[in-house]
């Protein structure tokens, strides 16, 4: 097995492992709610800058006189943020910007998937429509994907296909080139 460590972050670990474990966080968190949501974003803010609030230090679970020695120094947390406006999500994105402190972001949202069979069906309707149409489809999965990104451009994304009747569990895909549309979007909004 090739060794990797020199590609390693902190302590031999990868550097897109904290991406990963963030979104699979989000993922957890958001989930808790059910199905049915409405898209969700998230600031992914250093827990040591949050740590430095007493306010923010007693959520963390850090009380007013937590160490911040005893954080990760490349840790993340997650902090939604208020609900997103109506409108087509990449030009919501697009109007979003975010001050220094804020190395990342992630967005949680329901989608449709559907076989590749399926796409002669939706060529040639408009947006509206070909939703309904994937909204009715026999064949489609829904599912629940969450991509963050940071500003140096790593990205991690995992998808939690809903179970179909029956079938009890849900499948759960990672990989950082999962929706790459949705990476892009997300990473317009750290360009000034």
């Amino acid at each position: 097995m090739p060794d990797d460590s020199s590609a390693a972050g902190p302590a031999g670990r990868r550097p897109d492992l904290l991406l990963e474990t963030v979104a699979a966080e989000i993922e957890a968190y958001v989930g808790q709610a059910g199905w049915d949501l409405a898209p969700a974003l998230f600031a992914l803010v250093p827990t040591r800058v949050l740590a430095a609030d007493p306010a923010a230090a007693a959520l963390l679970g850090q009380g007013a006189a937590g160490d911040p020695g005893e954080i990760s120094a490349d840790s993340l947390t997650p902090v939604a943020q208020e609900e997103l406006p109506d409108g087509p999500l990449d030009e919501v994105l697009a109007r979003i910007g975010w001050p220094e402190e804020v190395l990342g972001c992630a967005l949680s949202q329901e989608i449709v998937l559907l076989p590749p069979s399926a796409e002669p069906d939706l060529t040639d309707l408009a947006s509206e429509a070909a939703a309904s149409v994937a909204l009715e489809h026999p064949d489609r999965r829904e599912a629940r994907l969450v991509v963050a990104v940071l500003r140096d451009g790593r990205s991690a994304s995992i998808l939690r296909l809903r179970s179909t009747a029956g079938t009890g569990e849900d499948d759960l895909l990672t990989g950082p080139d999962l929706a790459p549309n949705l990476v892009a979007a997300l990473s317009v909004t750290f360009t000034d």
